[in-house]
């Protein structure tokens, strides 16, 4: 399921009641709608099944917040499932420890500079577009 940002910034508006225990959603229910194969179906039933273990094992480790956020993310379209609510909670978690720690030198982020001065595309070449090789002059 992919996230659209008007559906995360609804359902971060919208408050949903979070217990203490990990919510029940039909599996089954889920698989069919994603239709596929039977084999296709039983390899979503295993992936949601594997998802609910860890959800049950790492349930108290989320903030209220992002259980609220991420159930209503979760369930939105009338079906739930419990891999994109894992996905959602542990993108969450990720965000917390980054925003802790963003410059961690044992992490390595391909899009991220690893340190001051580092810059792309800086050298001797074109200033400006009429100089550019196959361009010609404006």
């Amino acid at each position: 399921m992919l996230l659209h940002p008007p559906i995360v910034i609804l359902a971060t508006l919208s408050p949903v009641a979070v217990s203490d225990a990990v919510p029940k959603f039909d599996i089954g229910r889920e698989c069919r709608f994603e239709g596929g194969s039977t084999a296709d179906i039983d390899r979503c039933s295993d992936d949601e099944s594997a998802a609910l273990r860890q959800l049950e094992t790492e349930w108290a480790q989320f903030t209220g917040v992002d259980k609220s956020t991420c159930l209503t993310v979760a369930t939105a379209a009338g079906f739930a499932g419990y891999v994109e609510l894992l996905t959602c909670l542990e993108m969450a978690r990720e965000a917390i420890n980054t925003d802790k720690n963003p410059r961690d030198p044992k992490r390595t982020d391909p899009m991220r500079p690893v340190g001051p001065g580092v810059t792309v595309g800086v050298g001797p070449g074109p200033t400006s577009p009429g100089q550019m090789p196959g361009l010609g002059s404006r």
